[in-house]
């Protein structure tokens, strides 16, 4: 890892907490962060947009009275809403200044520059990452990264500007595996790589995606038959897509959703077993018409 933080192999996402995925009682989302720092996970990656500041509320609650130096905090900056975007230094200055107040903080571990295909990337590279390394020299951040769902846009910034971190979601996963070949190129310029939602947003569970989800229709279908065929087979398709996600190489962390104190402990336990490889070749079969097909997120020319 070139951050030097004490990153977990498996990350908390947040998302859930600020209800993204429907309601959550604040008291089993506190006791799901504390399930999840028990259970050996250090990583708590959340945003200011997720339940549109609801889970830095939440999660600063749930970590009172939590040694800081026992969890790496890591939020974002840039996005506010569905369609709120302001990449700014002023804006994403004061959104680390507010997330700080909301989790409760004098400091976050990582501060990432939020889905940055929906901003001008010349702007983040001379405008965002520089305000937010400003932060840096004064205390107030730890390392700077940059998140979102196209890998050229993540490419593109991180090729001209230092980056600390690159989160990226949705391209590791049993249906699309690209990121992999984009490790070496991040790698060659120090930066570590967080592979966020290994479930690709609810399209690997049993459950399927949620109906805002952008997947086009083939996929979703492929995705549902690939998780029945696992239910045949006596198993869950979450199982499987999170054994597969942990073992990518040169990954600093997987980071995945739980919404309660179980679904952390059931990810820790899958996360760690042994991959079932005849199982992951009848799955990569069944998924094989629509194996790294994504949609369009983003501007068009961040794409």
């Amino acid at each position: 890892m070139n951050t030097d933080l004490p990153l977990s192999a498996l990350g908390l996402g947040a998302a859930a907490l600020g209800g993204e995925y429907g309601p959550i009682d604040t008291a089993v989302a506190h006791a799901t962060v504390r399930t999840a720092l028990d259970e050996g996970i250090t990583l708590i990656d959340v945003s200011p947009y997720y339940g549109r500041t609801a889970a830095e509320t939440v999660l600063g609650d749930a970590l009172r009275g939590v040694p800081r130096d026992a969890y790496v905090l890591a939020t974002k900056a840039g996005r506010y809403d569905v369609d709120e975007f302001d990449f700014s230094a002023e804006r994403v200055v004061r959104s680390v200044e507010e997330s700080l107040r909301r989790l409760r903080t004098d400091h976050v571990d990582l501060i990432q520059c939020h889905d940055i295909e929906f901003g001008d990337l010349d702007r983040i590279v001379t405008e965002t990452v520089p305000a937010l390394r400003g932060l840096q020299e004064k205390g107030l951040v730890g390392a700077v990264g940059i998140t979102g769902y196209p890998l050229p846009a993540l490419v593109s910034v991180a090729g001209r500007v230092p980056v600390d971190t690159v989160l990226s979601y949705c391209h590791y996963t049993l249906q699309n595996s690209t990121l992999g070949e984009r490790l070496p190129f991040f790698a060659d310029r120090g930066v570590d790589v967080l592979n966020a939602s290994p479930l690709s947003m609810g399209l690997l569970t049993d459950a399927g995606p949620p109906g805002w989800h952008p997947a086009p229709a083939a996929v979703r279908a492929a995705c549902a038959e690939a998780a029945a065929h696992c239910r045949e087979r006596g198993t869950t398709i979450v199982d499987l897509a999170l054994r597969f996600a942990v073992g990518l190489p040169g990954v600093a962390s997987t980071i995945v959703g739980a919404a309660d104190p179980e679904s952390v402990r059931r990810n820790v336990r899958w996360a760690t077993g042994p991959l079932d490889e005849q199982l992951l070749g009848e799955v990569r079969a069944i998924l094989a018409g629509v194996h790294d097909v994504d949609w369009p997120v983003g501007l068009a020319q961040n794409r």
